[in-house]
């Protein structure tokens, strides 16, 4: 098991659990309805008091605010917001301004917009229109950054920097095409390969005639141009992710050469395709991330739960110390397809359950709703009525409130045995791959499905990817391991050997980082610790369904079914029918001191949960209650090595009987029950 230690607080002067809000004082600058922009913000601290807020963002998306025309900057206001907040006791959470420009910049100059991939400048406009490769932008974000970071180094509010917001790579709104990317990308692709001949070799151009004689005819992908050469493709999002790095490191030099004791973060959307976020965490302080379920307040909640369990342990895992939920909704979500409001306890269960996978905070989008624009409707914990006299209110009130008395758990980790592999450049190369099930071959959607049959046991899991250390491991599950990347099978091989035990699916070990398959047939380097050789892989139709049996129980198989030949692997269960009928479905190979498995075909939550605790069992993986859970509940864990926090979680509309080293307790709907233990 890896050790549960007491981590840095993220704010090392503020020992607590962060409750706060992205507050949008700018928007109130010129409100004229019978009363000042002072007397507003007097009253919000007011509100945000009585809440139990100790923390709010500033400035997020504030450039106009900052700098209403180029150079003349306006920092006034933001003075007066900072002492403020500094008077009574809170931190701030102080944001650059770069997701969003102001009009004059783009106006004056152009380049800062986008190209999208049809070649066509993108107007002014939206979030995160700006080229990252523009030199301009990169000036104008070093120059307002330094002002802020000179103006507020030794203010004792300052807590934390929030770098830009919500990064957005090829997804959603366009990574930009223009020319000065286009060139940063053929650098990029000269550094890591050196030569034309290697690069045509890597992404196997000889397909369609599509071999590169010189790197001027490089072009990112484009849906009036290249598509097909998945090399390419799968380049190009590397390339974005890379470009983020680089804009990061650069929003954040100046502010850790002028308060270099002040910790960075920017704010994650989960699994969000568009950058590979073990990538970018990799030069974050603390990472962060938005969480916006859509709660329907019905036993379908169970599967939401898990998901956004997963996630959260996600945030955590990917600098493996607590995290910050920067956003969240304490009522409904505007852009959501059903703006559906928080039932009673809904709130405090989002709540406390970000705080149980390793969250140190709790902080909503918005504070007060604004009165106008695309986010008008969005929940926020002061509502245009403008008073504390709501429903939505008492709810963020009572968070505050049991947020208060946990403060001994900031900083503590997350004591884990198993871990769960999720990589962005397998799911890449999964989702631009030409076969198998084309739109619901579903790699998010398997991994989790596999996070929750631990979930339900209130066993914690460590989500990685590829590039992380196995040391501290019992059990590693590998679902859909399509690519390996340079050295994993290699440490899985050595993780098995000396005791560990692993599993493996279906499309495991097809292709190479460059998204070459491999020769000498699947699932390539990994053909020896797993025992096997996958032959061929069957997909199923909407409908068709295949079975095997194990520990005397049917387990119906759908979507895939893998056939397989043993390779010093044993069958533990085999196909029921089709004509493969007799063929291995389950298997494992003793290897070392170690066992690996191999699950051929997709199955349904039933086998998952029954296999996996069979597991949990074997291997003595500690869960947070030794006592089987009712579907919905769970139950998790913080720990600084002496103390445990237990969390026991209900996510059903159902009240259930919960037994504990603590007594029996009945957990109502959504209800949350925190006790400590002493470890033994």
């Amino acid at each position: 098991m890896k050790k549960a230690l007491r981590h840095p607080l993220i704010v090392a002067q503020f020992p607590r659990l962060l409750h706060g809000s992205d507050y949008n004082p700018d928007q109130w600058l010129t409100w004229k309805d019978g009363k000042d922009s002072a007397h507003i913000w007097q009253e919000d601290i007011r509100l945000a008091k009585l809440a139990g807020l100790n923390s709010l963002t500033v400035g997020n998306l504030a450039w106009a605010a900052m700098e209403p025309a180029e150079g003349e900057y306006r920092f006034e206001w933001l003075d007066e917001v900072m002492d403020i907040l500094a008077k009574n006791n809170m931190t701030a959470v102080l944001c650059t301004p770069s997701g969003a420009r102001p009009a004059w910049m783009s106006q004056k100059y152009p380049e800062v917009l986008r190209v999208n991939d049809a070649r066509i400048r993108i107007l002014h406009g939206q979030r995160h229109n700006h080229c990252p490769s523009s030199p301009v932008y990169r000036e104008k974000v070093t120059a307002i950054n330094s002002r802020l970071a000179e103006r507020y180094k030794d203010h004792p509010a300052l807590g934390l920097w929030h770098i830009s917001n919500e990064y957005t790579g090829e997804c959603h709104v366009p990574q930009c095409h223009c020319p000065l990317c286009q060139e940063r990308f053929r650098n990029y692709l000269k550094k890591r390969y050196g030569t034309l001949e290697a690069l045509n070799g890597a992404w196997w151009t000889f397909f369609w005639s599509h071999t590169y004689t010189d790197w001027s005819q490089i072009e990112s992908p484009s849906t009036r141009g290249e598509m097909s050469v998945h090399g390419l493709n799968l380049e190009w999002k590397r390339f974005t992710t890379e470009q983020f790095v680089d804009f990061y490191l650069l929003e954040i030099a100046p502010l850790k050469k002028i308060t270099p004791l002040i910790p960075c973060t920017t704010n994650f959307m989960g699994t969000y395709p568009g950058l590979d976020y073990f990538r970018l965490a990799e030069v974050l302080d603390v990472v962060s991330w938005d969480n916006y379920p859509a709660w329907k307040n019905t036993e379908e909640d169970i599967a939401t739960g898990s998901r956004i369990s997963f996630l959260h342990d996600l945030n955590r895992s990917l600098k493996g110390k607590p995290f910050m939920m920067m956003e969240s909704s304490p009522s409904a979500t505007n852009w959501q397809p059903v703006a559906k409001l928080r039932r009673p306890g809904v709130h405090m269960l989002q709540s406390l359950q970000a705080v149980a996978h390793g969250s140190d905070t709790v902080q909503y989008f918005q504070f007060r709703k604004g009165r106008g624009a695309f986010e008008k409707f969005h929940g926020a914990v002061v509502d245009h009525e403008g008073t504390e006299n709501t429903r939505v209110f008492r709810d963020v009130a009572d968070v505050g409130k049991r947020l208060a008395k946990l403060d001994g758990i900031a900083g503590t980790a997350t004591p884990v045995s198993a871990a769960l592999v999720f990589d962005w450049n397998v799911r890449w190369a999964l989702d631009d791959a030409k076969g198998f099930l084309q739109e619901r071959t579903g790699y998010e959607e398997t991994v989790i499905n596999h996070y929750r049959a631990f979930w339900r046991q209130g066993v914690s899991v460590d989500i990685i990817d590829s590039t992380k250390s196995l040391d501290g491991y019992e059990l590693l599950v590998a679902p859909m391991l399509y690519m390996l990347r340079p050295g994993f099978a290699e440490r899985i091989e050595s993780f098995v050997k000396a005791g560990g035990v692993f599993a493996a699916t279906y499309i495991t070990g097809y292709v190479n980082e460059n998204d070459l398959c491999f020769q000498g047939g699947f699932p390539g380097p990994l053909a020896e610790t797993l025992g096997i050789w996958c032959e061929e892989i069957d997909s199923l139709y909407p409908g068709d369904s295949n079975a095997f049996l194990w520990n005397d129980k049917r387990f119906k198989v759908f979507d895939f079914c893998e056939l397989i030949h043993l390779r010093g692997a044993e069958a533990l269960a085999a196909y029921t029918g089709d004509f493969y009928a007799g063929r291995p479905a389950l298997t494992v190979n003793c290897f070392g001191k170690g066992k690996a498995y191999f699950i051929a075909a997709r199955t349904e939550q039933d086998f998952l949960n029954d296999f996996y605790a069979s597991l949990v069992k074997e291997l003595r993986i500690p869960r947070a209650l030794n006592v089987e859970l009712p579907e919905g509940v769970t139950a998790q864990i913080r720990s600084d090595g002496i103390t445990n926090y237990v969390f026991v979680m209900n996510f059903t509309p159902k009240a259930h009987i919960i037994n504990s080293g603590m007594g029996t307790k009945e957990l109502a709907p959504w209800e949350v029950w925190i006790y400590e233990e002493t470890r033994s």
